[in-house]
């Protein structure tokens, strides 16, 4: 990507094993996007590139999420081995997800609670499997539209739809997770009774 948004867009609209990141991209520096990335829910392996050799700035890095760090210059053989490195250990881990008791699997698309299928569309499941991710953190409703249907956005109302679905079957197959939303925020998951 030519900057740090086009590197944001990229990430947002496609599907990565691994981001490479050079911390002085324009327009929104490496570490930056990687914590962007990381605030959405995405746990994609990322490294980062970057000419700044000291452990405090390695620490920064790492607070923003970064999974691996490269100072240049560098052989690329490193970067490649260190880049399958980071593939092969997401691809064993990557294919379940948990959030209380639910359990969904990337492939074949499946979600599960109480070790019973739950009965969700595609479409409900993405969402699922995005607000999954997120950890229990707030997830805005642009965020979510943009990761569900990408830049074919529905009907204003669509996102709604999804929502009360996905509420119906949780409650339906007895999850411990309750699909929440915070007033001008977004909406996140979360194992807790809701108050008031």
């Amino acid at each position: 990507a030519a900057n740090g948004m086009a590197a944001l867009h990229f990430q947002q609209t496609h599907r990565y094993q691994v981001i490479i990141l050079d911390i002085n991209l324009p327009q929104m520096n490496g570490l930056s996007v990687c914590e962007h990335i990381r605030n959405e829910g995405d746990d994609t392996p990322i490294i980062i590139l970057t000419a700044r050799d000291k452990l405090e700035d390695k620490l920064v890095g790492f607070e923003k999420g970064a999974d691996d760090y490269l100072i240049k210059p560098f052989a690329m053989a490193e970067l490649v081995a260190r880049v399958s490195a980071l593939a092969n250990r997401r691809s064993s881990q990557v294919n379940q997800l948990t959030f209380g008791n639910v359990i969904l699997t990337v492939n074949p698309e499946v979600a599960m609670a109480n070790g019973e299928a739950i009965k969700l569309s595609p479409t409900t499941y993405r969402l699922l499997k995005h607000l999954v991710r997120a950890g229990g953190e707030c997830v805005s409703r642009a965020t979510l539209v943009e990761a569900v249907w990408g830049e074919d956005a529905p009907e204003s109302n669509a996102l709604k739809v999804h929502i009360h679905h996905l509420r119906k079957a949780l409650t339906q197959a007895n999850a411990n997770v309750q699909l929440l939303s915070r007033p001008n925020s977004g909406f996140y998951l979360s194992t807790e009774p809701a108050h008031g």
